[in-house]
């Protein structure tokens, strides 16, 4: 098993750039691949671009339009407008069903290409908003059956899956990377860069787990 190289599922946005950089103190070797499946805030992928140009990660976007056209959304329709709060039942209209299922599927046919069995995703338990496919038995089950697939042996590991947003930040904070997860990455769901918009549930979800890093941690 392959243990010098990774191969990071990368959306240009906080929890991946910190997983990236994560996984660029324990790996010889890192490569982040992105996908474009037609989503709103296209600037994502840019920014996902800037970054691993800027810190020298070997960057691959693949196409997966047909995501869009399968399970329409508000973060793959204009028309249709990001939740501002989870609903009580049932999940957020900002969940793309099979995303991530898809995404992880895609990255580890990928990695076989090239001998990689590492992937890194940056999905947590501790705040996966209402998403199913953020949870910890989606993961260890989804190892298992690409493993079973494709007859090979991969480990996705998933640092952030334990720890909030507050202590996410503090793990960049650690790795030296604070302000540029702060300054360069995307996360906001109507495509503002940094900060973002400040009004729907991504922003609010990093700009909480912000103030409570910075007033437990510094």
């Amino acid at each position: 098993m392959n243990k010098e190289k990774a191969v990071v599922v990368f959306s240009g946005g906080q929890d991946s750039t910190t997983c990236l950089f994560w996984a660029k103190k324990r790996f010889k070797e890192v490569i982040a691949v992105s996908f474009d499946y037609n989503q709103k805030h296209k600037l994502e992928l840019q920014c996902a671009k800037d970054i691993c140009k800027k810190y020298n990660v070997e960057h691959h976007i693949l196409d997966l339009n047909l995501l869009n056209q399968l399970a329409p959304n508000s973060l793959t329709r204009q028309d249709i407008k990001v939740d501002k709060s989870s609903p009580e039942n049932g999940v957020p209209n900002s969940f793309v069903d099979g995303r991530n299922m898809l995404f992880l599927s895609f990255v580890a046919v990928f990695a076989k290409q090239r001998g990689i069995n590492t992937i890194i995703t940056g999905v947590s338990q501790s705040d996966f908003s209402g998403y199913p496919d953020c949870r910890d038995v989606f993961i260890k089950s989804l190892n298992v059956t690409l493993n079973l697939a494709m007859d090979y042996e991969f480990e996705v590991l998933t640092p952030l899956m334990w720890i909030d947003k507050a202590e996410t930040w503090k793990m960049a904070y650690d790795l030296g990377v604070l302000d540029i997860v702060k300054n360069e990455t995307l996360t906001c769901y109507n495509g503002i860069k940094g900060n973002g918009c400040g009004d729907c549930p991504s922003c609010k979800l990093r700009k909480n787990g912000y103030l409570k890093f910075k007033k437990t941690y510094l």
